[in-house]
């Protein structure tokens, strides 16, 4: 029997989870992008953001399953970890357009203070700074993929944010910086068709308490991986590659043993076995799925079957599009979702071919 290392038991509001400055009731933590170019190459998937608190000023460059993902940035740093929390309320605020039936568009107005208010931040004046430093990293990153469609390779690049614009009132006669009153962020292309297809996860609220980027990293790896089901196992060494992490294996597996004795990781619970270096998962009973994301169930096996029919796709972007489809067929009474589901796969693939 494998001997595994355990979470200690430790209460999820203790531990390295910052307070909850902002409590509320009511508040729609809605969806991360499971983004892409083309091959659905999601954020949630591939180390994009930096895992450090000082410029990171380093090219990345990381391959999966065929794809190269590049990112390069600006002489201010590789947007962080914390600055995608931008993105997520930004996601966040379009998917609830979406869902109440209002129009959409690429620019958002928002204001600083709700921003900082939903991200678990603090509203003082160097917090408001902090926001244009973000701005800068997220408008500075360039990501650079390869994406094959009908046997043709293409390479495209594009950044995380087209741009951005705050707007504050005037200077004070004693100096002082105005008030600021709004933002305004026009997202990529590539992460505004992500929200209109709804490929999309929900996050819980308590990832913004999360202390440190490589919680952070992790956390959203186990949830795009676990999906709706009751856990994930992986290999030390390739979730040490998804998490995109710069320090040596041995350092990586002594914080994976200290996350785990910490146990605050929101939504689940951690293992590691010494005997096959792996890491588990465990999804808890609080983990919950978007409101998108009803109608057919499709059963594990389905899943592993559309991977191995779509290599190198994202199959819970397919499903999504997959049941946007559906819904807009008339939700017509299907006796086998799976094999709808790959038949409805194999329509795809012969379309992408075609191109």
């Amino acid at each position: 029997m494998q001997q595994r290392i355990q979470a200690a038991g430790v209460h999820p509001a203790q531990g390295g989870l910052l307070p909850d400055r902002h409590p509320t009731a009511d508040f729609f933590i809605c969806d991360v992008f499971d983004a892409a170019p083309k091959g659905d190459l999601a954020s949630m998937e591939h180390p994009i953001f930096s895992l450090s608190t000082k410029p990171d000023r380093r090219i990345l460059s990381y391959a999966h399953n065929g794809y190269k993902v590049e990112v390069t940035p600006s002489v201010r740093g590789r947007a962080t970890m914390h600055d995608k929390d931008i993105l997520i309320y930004c996601i966040s605020q379009l998917m609830a357009a979406l869902n109440a039936g209002r129009a959409l568009s690429r620019t958002l107005t928002l204001r600083a203070h709700d921003l900082l208010i939903a991200t678990n931040r603090n509203t003082s004046g160097d917090s408001y700074a902090r926001l244009r430093e973000a701005f800068e990293r997220l408008a500075g990153t360039r990501i650079t993929t390869n994406i094959t469609v009908g046997g043709i390779e293409s390479t495209r690049g594009f950044g995380l944010i087209e741009s951005w614009e705050i707007k504050r009132r005037a200077k004070a006669e004693d100096g002082r910086e105005g008030r600021m009153i709004s933002v305004q962020v026009t997202l990529s292309e590539w992460l505004f068709r992500a929200v209109t297809s709804k490929s999309v996860l929900t996050l819980s609220r308590d990832y913004f308490r999360l202390r440190k980027p490589l919680e952070r990293r992790v956390y959203e790896l186990a949830r795009k991986h676990c999906g709706r089901q009751s856990g994930w196992k992986v290999g030390m060494a390739t979730l040490h590659k998804k998490a995109g992490s710069a320090a040596p294996l041995r350092v990586f597996r002594a914080a994976m043993r200290k996350m785990i004795a910490g146990g605050h990781l929101p939504d689940y619970t951690m293992s590691m076995s010494d005997e096959d270096d792996m890491v588990y998962f465990t999804r808890s009973d609080t983990v919950v799925e978007p409101a998108t994301r009803t109608g057919p169930v499709l059963s594990p096996k389905a899943m592993d079957q559309a991977r191995a029919q779509m290599p190198g796709w994202d199959v819970y972007a397919l499903e999504a599009e997959w049941r946007t489809f559906w819904d807009r067929s008339g939700r017509p009474a299907l006796q086998d979702p799976d094999r709808a589901f790959a038949g409805w796969l194999a329509r795809k693939a012969a379309d992408a071919n075609s191109l």
